[in-house]
């Protein structure tokens, strides 16, 4: 048996510490940051990482919550690839993705762009959009539920007059999406619209001005100077907008529950909704649901990791020299 030598003990602590600086203050203070942190880390961990952690175990058995756990390999991720429903769940979430970031990121530009002018009311303006932000996405869906309603809706009476007053948007399966996009892009554009603000207001009043001088009208003003210096904020909203529209759920379940849940032939159901039927449904079949769950965990990181390579082309990030 080999007794480590007292040297190399000390060697080893010494290159421990290292890692936290290279002198006793830098040390203190780097122990001190982790100590500051922990809580939060331990519970992000507990609350977050540790189920995210027995999801994926769970998707290799076939589970109802009731019975013992069978294990069954990749079975529930091979049952994935036959499942149809699931292809569909697919395709209507890539659809709300594109539909609902492109008309979210646009609008909510548009009406920063606006209220960053100097208008009268325009703080209560501010307010008015930011209202849907913090109201119930269950209440807004509800309410939306009898705007879209046939014959008797808000909508069916302004489509009136054109001929199109007896469309049925909550059944027809070429029409379902399109009253979730109006839910959805409606309650976050506030959020994206500050968020906007915050952006158009940290851009230098002198790059304008120079841009003047230069002869540069309004559009070409905010192409070249409003939209480079936008950019962080474009892409931080571009990445919360597309995670988000992966999840949506709420609209779906409530707008469709009065008649088909998921719409005709699932001609609305999600990938959140198809991991809630399949999970808390007749079939409780907790493994299946975990796999769902892993693959858009999957499907929403590689997105958001090719957001984050892309930026690197258009993001401009303004740097201060010393």
């Amino acid at each position: 048996m080999v007794t480590p030598s007292p040297l190399s003990s000390y060697q080893a602590m010494s290159s421990l510490l290292n890692l936290f600086g290279k002198t006793p203050l830098t040390r203190r203070r780097a122990l001190w940051g982790l100590l500051l942190i922990a809580p939060n880390t331990i519970g992000l961990f507990l609350f977050f990482g540790w189920p995210i952690l027995q999801s994926f175990r769970i998707s290799f058995y076939e589970w109802n919550a009731f019975n013992t756990p069978r294990f069954v390999d990749i079975e529930n991720f091979q049952r994935l690839y036959d499942d149809p429903m699931f292809r569909k769940a697919l395709t209507n979430t890539l659809k709300l993705v594109g539909f609902v970031v492109p008309l979210e990121m646009g609008l909510s530009l548009s009406l920063a762009l606006l209220l960053n002018q100097r208008l009268r009311g325009r703080i209560l303006f501010r307010t008015i959009y930011f209202l849907p932000v913090v109201t119930s996405t269950v209440a807004a869906s509800i309410v939306w539920t009898f705007v879209f309603q046939r014959r008797y809706g808000l909508m069916a009476a302004a489509l009136e007059p054109f001929g199109y007053g007896d469309l049925n948007w909550l059944v027809d399966p070429d029409l379902v999406l399109f009253p979730i996009v109006v839910v959805t892009v409606w309650q976050r554009i506030g959020f994206d619209m500050v968020l906007f603000l915050a952006g158009l207001q940290n851009v230098p009043r002198v790059l304008h001005e120079a841009a003047m001088i230069d002869g540069a009208n309004r559009w070409q003003r905010f192409r070249h100077v409003t939209l480079p210096m936008l950019s962080p904020t474009t892409f931080l909203i571009l990445t919360l907008a597309t995670i988000s529209s992966f999840q949506i759920f709420d609209q779906v379940y409530i707008m469709t529950s009065r008649t088909i849940r998921g719409g005709v032939g699932g001609s609305a159901r999600t990938l959140s909704l198809y991991l809630y039927e399949s999970g808390f449904g007749q079939s409780s079949d907790y493994g299946y649901a975990s796999a769902i769950a892993f693959i858009l965990f999957m499907i929403i990181l590689g997105i958001t990791v090719l957001q984050l390579i892309a930026q690197r082309r258009w993001v401009y990030y303004e740097t201060e020299s010393g």
